[in-house]
């Protein structure tokens, strides 16, 4: 038996230890926003948070996940109730056939729970892992960047006033 909490939620899962983490979250717990893309973590589709670092969820088996909490897309909001980055990849546009966006998204996010308020440089740097193949890498670019010009304005807004 494997203990993996996903999203804040603890599941215990019978499975081989060596299973991908991509495959427990899909198969047993039917999760689907991560997807298994190359199975050999060079397009980055099955991208996760684990701990607080990004991973290639086709690669990592579930036992190396260990106590870590592990984020997907579902973790971060709803259709009804995008998170922020969510909707900001919304707004700008940035998926076309959506493969990818998902990882896209999980990536960025881990960048922006480190470094609210990235540089470009930075933020190229660390989305340079996960290929989008429909080529929309300006507007997920411009979606990072809008996501943290909103988290910086939201901090930079006296308490009590409207969003």
């Amino acid at each position: 038996m494997i203990t993996l909490t996903v999203n804040g939620v603890s599941h215990r899962l019978d499975l081989d230890p060596s299973t991908p983490l991509l495959y427990a979250l899909r198969n047993q717990l039917g999760l689907h926003g991560a997807k298994f893309g190359c199975g050999l973590g060079q397009c980055g589709a099955c991208t996760v948070i684990v701990g607080d670092e990004p991973v290639f969820s086709c690669l990592l088996p579930v036992v190396a996940v260990g106590t870590r909490n592990v984020r997907t897309i579902e973790g971060l909001g709803t259709a009804a109730h995008p998170g922020r980055l969510q909707q900001a990849f919304i707004d700008r546009q940035a998926a076309q056939c959506g493969y990818c966006i998902a990882g896209m998204v999980m990536r960025a996010q881990a960048l922006l729970d480190r470094v609210p308020a990235p540089s470009e440089q930075q933020i190229r740097e660390h989305m340079e892992p996960n290929l989008c193949r429909c080529g929309t890498h300006m507007r997920i670019l411009a979606a990072i960047r809008e996501a943290a010009q909103q988290a910086e304005n939201a901090q930079q807004r006296p308490q009590g006033q409207p969003a």
